[in-house]
């Protein structure tokens, strides 16, 4: 099972709601969405159209990034999921641990909610019995541990009998677009091979963005579309699509030309998902370039349509 962990920005969310509706077989990936907008008009839309396309997803309640950093913002935000107060099906309750066990308790208890996930974005202190004792607590069903290369961590979380998912940061990320064409091919991941092997119930990965959530952006000075692709049967690597005009930050719709005129030959003898196709499309037309977010949009959604084939056959 696959567990992509993405923000609740606007353009992640429209790669969600493109993915619940375009494919019909999607049992294997359950998105892991972290709202980072006080304004939840958007989510709402998302999580309705995921319910009624039957995309499973996780909902994480506690909020840590975005506009929820701060900390006198509420980030309990349950009650502002107005697309989930009649159903208690369809999704997984989710929480950020840091050291907060009894406050996360308290709030499973008094929204009558069960079978959460526990997320460890850093990796869980398995010396630590407060957190140990949350974690076998019954309405813990699954548990998310990032930089899963200690053994022995693992195998003590293996014993708790949870489902057990490995969050790892799989995406290199670079300071600047152009520096992403040296070298523009890299290996992405091998998780979905081997997850199985490793007696995990799924794998987890930021997607084709960074682990650390970025508020914004200034416009760049190239334009960099990541593409995963299955190289091997055990291997998805990223390749990079960089436009070559980069010296200052004018005509971006040029560089997205000299980027995305670079899909359709790469891809000539690769089997390809929908995004792909609309990369290409938009690679020949005068007004093709759709904007820096839409950007991003297809390409988590690559993504996402990749895996959910990967482990569909």
């Amino acid at each position: 099972m696959y567990f992509p962990y993405l923000r609740g920005k606007q353009y992640e969310l429209l790669a969600l709601r493109d993915f619940a509706t375009w494919n019909q077989s999607k049992e294997k990936v359950i998105p892991i969405i972290e709202p980072v907008k006080q304004q939840f008009g958007g989510l709402n839309t998302a999580i309705s159209i995921m319910l009624e396309n039957k995309l499973q997803f996780a909902i994480i309640l506690n909020p840590k990034d975005g506009d929820f950093k701060h900390e006198n913002v509420d980030n309990d935000i349950l009650k502002n999921l107005t697309s989930l107060e009649q159903t208690h099906s369809g999704w997984i309750p989710a929480y950020i641990y840091k050291r907060n066990a009894n406050n996360l308790l308290n709030h499973i208890t008094q929204n009558a909610l069960q079978k959460v996930m526990v997320i460890l974005p850093n990796g869980a202190d398995v010396n630590d019995e407060d957190l140990m004792e949350f974690l076998r607590n019954g309405s813990v069903a699954y548990i998310v541990n990032g930089n899963n290369g200690n053994r022995s961590t693992r195998a003590k979380l293996l014993r708790l009998n949870k489902k057990l998912i490995s969050l790892e940061d799989r995406f290199c990320n670079k300071q600047r677009n152009a520096d992403y064409s040296d070298p523009d091919d890299e290996f992405f991941s091998d998780d979905f091979a081997y997850y199985n092997a490793d007696n995990l119930y799924g794998f987890s990965d930021y997607t084709t963005l960074p682990k650390d959530f970025i508020e914004g952006g200034m416009m760049p000075y190239a334009i960099a579309i990541h593409l995963t692709y299955q190289k091997a049967e055990d291997q998805i690597f990223v390749h990079h699509f960089v436009s070559d005009n980069n010296l200052d930050q004018s005509n971006i719709r040029g560089k997205f030309h000299e980027a995305a005129i670079k899909i359709a030959p790469f891809y000539n003898e690769i089997p390809h998902t929908w995004a792909v196709d609309e990369f290409i499309e938009k690679a020949t037309q005068d007004n093709g370039y759709p904007g820096l977010g839409y950007i991003k949009k297809l390409s988590i959604l690559n993504h996402l349509e990749l895996i959910n084939r990967t482990l569909s056959n």
